[in-house]
């Protein structure tokens, strides 16, 4: 069975964006988006909400995303050749190949993709992540934790969720970030 995998870039006091919707304290360098590269191209279907997929889209119909490093290349090239799911009841239509609307949540409906999958799936967006958590569908996380405090925005994890995590890998970059591997207990 494929295993669903919880990623985000994160700032060390938990925060996927600051209190104003910012998140470019979080950028990832060369070496980081290489690590992040690495991991991707094993994933065979990415579940987003509908913010989090209007926000990656660029990675297919903006070539200046591309454009910026060998790594967002690589990066582009990989995430457009993957399956996409994006759980939306207000998005009309989507805008990238290899992609489509699912209109709610459906625990039933991810569980029966991961047992069908060949590859892993990655899910994420805060919210739908923590629709994801609630049903106890997260196997993994792969977090990497920027050497900065934001103060508020929206949270990493959601309230109220309690589960065991065994750290499988931990890897250190040079600007600071860490790479945090967790294997969700059941």
């Amino acid at each position: 069975m494929a295993k669903l995998t919880y990623t985000f870039l994160a700032s060390l006091d938990g925060y996927i964006n600051d209190a104003e919707g910012g998140f470019d304290w979080a950028v990832p360098d060369e070496e980081v988006l290489g690590y992040i590269n690495d991991a991707e191209r094993d994933v065979g279907t990415f579940l987003y909400g509908r913010k989090m997929y209007e926000m990656m889209i660029g990675w297919e119909t903006d070539p200046t995303a591309a454009e910026q490093s060998p790594g967002s290349a690589d990066f582009a090239e990989i995430w457009q050749s993957k399956e996409k799911i994006v759980f939306s009841s207000t998005l009309d239509a989507v805008s990238t190949r290899n992609t489509r609307i699912e209109r709610e949540f459906d625990p039933e409906l991810v569980r029966a993709l991961k047992e069908e999958a060949t590859q892993d799936l990655n899910i994420s967006g805060a919210d739908l992540a923590a629709a994801a958590w609630r049903a106890d569908l997260v196997d993994e996380c792969h977090l990497f934790v920027a050497p900065v405090l934001v103060g508020g925005g929206q949270k990493l994890f959601p309230e109220g969720i309690r589960r065991s995590l065994e750290l499988v890998d931990v890897h250190r970059f040079k600007n600071g970030m860490a790479h945090l591997h967790y294997r969700v207990g059941k």
